[in-house]
């Protein structure tokens, strides 16, 4: 394949609805929407117009002077990017007098630009280049003695692209790029006239800058002056693979650009319908992790946790598993195994793993990590809605006129989503931010919260009943779209109009000020569209599930559901989270969110697997654990996950999977769980994956192999081959025929293909049949589940409070340059920025304890203690403490406790009552009670 190039066509489009012009240009006739640039409709007609500061990711500026046209009737040279057309207008776009001024430009361009072509790192790659070929320039006039920037120095601190201002022909797309697609406003341009050049601040390099290193700046620069190391290093690459992102739920699009095998860049799809163009410091450039020393490559086996690891082929890594399995069934049952299923690996792979489980271990045992993060989405959604996802795709956010951001920090977790939801708040939304730290949306570049409500962690339900009581007993609610399309509202209105339930009653609970969240429910019922984003700040509570119904309650009273720009949305936290989901990993669901007690499912499963389903549900993962314990479950397969560094109470995950005769590692390196097990079965990456994400707004994306799977297996195989030494046979010949079986098998998935996906780029389920295209907004006239139902949701305090001994309440999130426990980015240069997991501490509770920034704490729960770097912040709250999770060494789930919602066992990360003292307790004994041993370098356990 060669590289796949887009047609950039100079300007944006306009906005959808314009009536049509019909316009000549060079004597060609073409129809455009009203509002369409003279560039852009050239470009469309086949006729691209030389430009420099142009580009269709970006509004139209008018610097460069290289895109000038003559149109009839108008005096002058119009720039044909910032020129309207309108109809009847006739453009010339090739004259002897436009040649003379384009090349006029053009010389004076090259005379302050090094003349290093042939050694350019850009060579081939570049706009100037091209552009001083298509005007015909043939002399530079000027000289090259004059003052010029040929001087300035080079700035190479940013671990993935150089800065070369030589090279910089200030037409300020990378300042542009920064501000309009990313939002982040870090670059500008300083000093006028000769003196003027981008700057990413006053002395100030791109590494000690605001610049989050997304990229943005580097894919719009028509020059070498912003250019990856690696293209530096490697040079230019020569053919490209369409794929997806394998870090968060916004399931970004990439052309992966490689020359010959080696992967060189990774450049954002502008057709990918989650990111249009756009990407992350992660997707774009932290892929190093494919191909790192540690990644494990052979399969390996030992008797005991005690023993060295065995490499062993793949046929005897198979053969042994199948075989202890199967040895344990024998003594311990038909329940004694089950496993665990990704959310980083495809859904095919996701799909054969439960299969394996139902069909040839003969049980519901399976789950997944979706377990500790989104589960109380499935349930809390599915009870009211009917379906177990969230409503809305990603470009709905532009149609909100009120934005309400719960227990999510989208510029960290989710950042290409967070630059499209800024430029809506730009352009005027308003926002509501319900959390108890200050997060960056509260107040960066042009963007500002009209109302922050720092609750207390553990007071979500109290906030979402007061802001209900506002809207039932003030008159605010939707009462046609309540009639028609709901049901249960009169229960749920009563229960919340009661005084107990309003903002004044709620204020000693959660903290806000009583008016300000009358204020905010205020603005919220009262907008014309009214979006809700959450994410782990709403799940991973005591009470997730009650709130995910909450949200939902107040969308259905307000009328936000079924249509752009409103909804109830979750930001799901990894690649494929909703996948696993979807594809039948919770031990009481099969494929689809279909109940295993289900006679009539159960049958069709049945049918084509050629194999009894089991009509009750399996043990969930914590159920796992404590069977583990008391000796009745004995074997575990787990796929890709590190459940002994991500799920809470450490110490009790560590003892239960040590209790374990058979544990079965799938993973890309010795993690934390791989330390104690017994079976390591190394996995693919996503660049060598062939199959299917699904993301958070449901859009199912094609994972395409970008090299051959660097252990001589897919993973998908390796599941098939376990059933199959173990008496099942479970065989697939490519992954686009486990699709194929999946949609057979799953409503929602009937009309999805590989070649469908092929076709249209992506589909958003449900997608029911070959001619339906998917469904971008869900409810649009009625709910999954016939008629939306409310639900009462009654404020239960959590169990896990502040005391005398443990005064301080912990909780937990993540920053934008590491993901989830680390294993993948601690492998990247974005140890850069977060080289270890600190804890963010109020200067009050600071002072109180003798705390100085930068000194080394202990933080201890009533179920451990770990060590941690104090830094002063009065981002949260006093009284409330913070701190990520993507290092081992600090272990933030060894203080997490056992606390779950209610509904579907989701852990309580984010409410663990702790202490904070000076130094360290202890802390060397806790870890090695843990098992861990830490490579230092890549936090990797050995």
């Amino acid at each position: 394949m060669t590289l796949l190039k887009s047609h950039d066509l100079g300007t944006p489009a306009p906005p959808e609805g314009a009536p049509a012009v019909t316009v000549q240009i060079d004597g060609v006739p073409i129809d455009v929407p009203e509002g369409t640039s003279v560039m852009r409709a050239a470009a469309l007609a086949g006729l691209d117009i030389p430009k420099l500061c142009a580009t269709d990711s970006l509004d139209a500026f008018g610097s460069c002077r290289l895109c000038v046209v003559e149109i009839d009737g108008r005096r002058g040279t119009p720039a044909s990017c910032t020129t309207p057309c309108a109809e009847g207008m006739q453009v010339k776009t090739q004259s002897p007098k436009l040649e003379k001024l384009r090349q006029g430009v053009m010389e004076l361009y090259i005379s302050d630009h090094p003349l290093d072509c042939l050694t350019c790192p850009a060579n081939g790659d570049c706009e100037l280049q091209d552009m001083a070929g298509v005007v015909g320039l043939r002399q530079v006039r000027y000289g090259y003695e004059g003052a010029n920037h040929l001087d300035l120095e080079k700035d190479t601190s940013n671990p993935y692209f150089d800065f070369d201002p030589s090279k910089c022909i200030s037409c300020s797309r990378c300042v542009r790029a920064c501000s309009d697609i990313q939002g982040t406003f870090a670059l500008t341009i300083e000093g006028r006239g000769f003196d003027s050049q981008v700057s990413a601040g006053a002395g100030e390099s791109f590494l000690e800058s605001e610049c989050v290193s997304c990229g943005a700046c580097v894919q719009a620069c028509p020059t070498s002056t912003l250019q990856e190391k690696a293209v530096v290093e490697l040079g230019m690459p020569t053919r490209s693979v369409k794929t997806t992102c394998a870090y968060c739920g916004v399931g970004c699009s990439f052309k992966a650009e490689l020359r010959g095998d080696q992967l060189i860049r990774m450049v954002p799809d502008e057709d990918g319908g989650a990111n249009e163009g756009h990407a992350c410091v992660k997707g774009r450039f932290a892929f190093g992790y494919a191909t790192h020393k540690d990644r494990q490559l052979n399969p390996m086996i030992r008797e005991s946790i005690t023993d060295d690891w065995q490499v062993v082929d793949w046929e005897t890594a198979i053969a042994y598993v199948a075989r202890k399995m199967r040895a344990i069934q024998d003594k311990y049952g038909v329940g004694a195994i089950g496993g665990i299923t990704s959310s980083r690996t495809t859904n095919e792979e996701v799909y054969t793993v439960q299969k394996m489980v139902r069909a040839a271990f003969g049980n519901n045992n399976v789950d997944t990590c979706a377990r500790v993060c989104h589960s109380p989405t499935g349930y809390g959604l599915k009870q009211t809605f009917g379906e177990s996802a969230g409503t809305q795709d990603f470009r709905s956010v532009a149609k909100a006129d009120v934005i309400v951001v719960i227990g999510a920090n989208p510029t960290d977790g989710h950042p290409v989503f967070a630059s499209r939801m800024k430029r809506r708040l730009r352009e005027g939304a308003n926002l509501i931010v319900i959390d108890p730290r200050r997060i960056d949306l509260v107040r960066s570049p042009h963007v500002e919260a009209d109302y922050h409500l720092p609750l207390a962690p553990g007071s979500n339900v109290a906030m979402v009943n007061a802001m209900a009581h506002v809207i039932v007993t003030e008159g605010l609610v939707d009462q046609e779209f309540i009639d028609n399309r709901c049901e249960e509202y009169d229960e749920w209105a009563a229960f919340v109009a009661r005084p107990e339930q309003s903002p004044e009653a709620a204020e000693p609970i959660t903290g806000v000020p009583a008016a300000d969240v009358r204020a905010a429910a205020r603005l919220y019922a009262n907008a014309g569209n009214g979006a809700i984003y959450y994410g782990l700040g709403v799940t991973e509570h005591s009470q997730g599930s009650t709130m995910v119904m909450g949200m939902a309650n107040l969308a259905m009273a307000t009328g936000n559901i079924g249509r752009d720009g409103v909804g109830v949305n979750p930001l799901r936290g990894q690649n494929n989270v909703q996948g696993s989901c979807d594809m039948g990993s919770f031990p009481h669901e099969l494929p689809g969110y279909r109940h295993v007690s289900d006679d009539a499912v159960r049958e069709v499963f049945e049918n084509l697997w050629r194999s009894p389903i089991a009509p009750t549900p399996g043990l969930r993962i914590p159920n796992m654990f404590d069977s583990a314990l008391d000796g009745s479950f004995r074997g575990l397969y787990v796929q890709g996950e590190d459940i002994a560094q991500s799920d809470p109470n450490t110490s009790h995950v560590y003892a239960s999977l040590k209790s374990l005769d058979l544990l079965v590692v799938q993973d890309l390196f010795l993690n934390e769980t791989a330390a104690l097990a017994h079976v390591f079965l190394p996995g693919t990456s996503f660049l060598e994956k062939d199959g299917t994400f699904t993301n958070a707004e449901r859009r199912i994306n094609r994972v395409r192999p970008v090299m051959a799977p660097a252990t001589g297996k897919h993973e998908w195989q390796i599941p098939c081959e376990i059933a199959t030494a173990m008496g099942y046979d479970m065989s697939y010949d490519d992954p686009s025929q486990i699709m194929d079986e999946i949609a057979v098998l799953t409503p929602t998935f009937h009309g999805v293909s590989f070649e469908k996906l092929d076709r249209l780029g992506s589909i958003q389920w449900p997608c029911v049949d070959e001619a339906d295209p998917g469904t971008p907004i869900m409810h649009t006239d009625e709910f999954t589940r016939g008629k939306g139902r409310f639900m009462v949701t009654t404020f239960v305090p959590t169990t896990e409070r502040s005391t005398r001994k443990y005064p301080l309440i912990l909780t937990t999130g993540r920053i934008l340059s590491q993901y989830n426990v680390g294993a993948q980015t601690r492998r990247t240069p974005n140890v850069m920025w977060h080289a270890e997991d600190t804890l963010e501490i109020h200067p009050h509770d600071a002072e109180d304890r003798g705390i100085v920034d930068g000194d080394e704490v202990t933080i201890t729960s009533r179920t451990g203690e770990t060590l941690l770097r104090a830094v002063l912040s009065d981002r949260m709250p006093a009284g409330v403490v913070y701190t990520t999770f993507h290092y081992p060494l600090s272990g933030a789930n060894v203080v997490t406790t056992d606390n779950s919602d209610w509904a579907t066992n989701c852990p309580e990360y984010k409410v663990t009552a702790v202490q904070v003292s000076v130094g360290a307790h202890g802390q060397e004994q806790q870890l090695a009670g843990a098992g861990r041993t830490v490579d230092s370098t890549a936090g990797g356990a050995r």
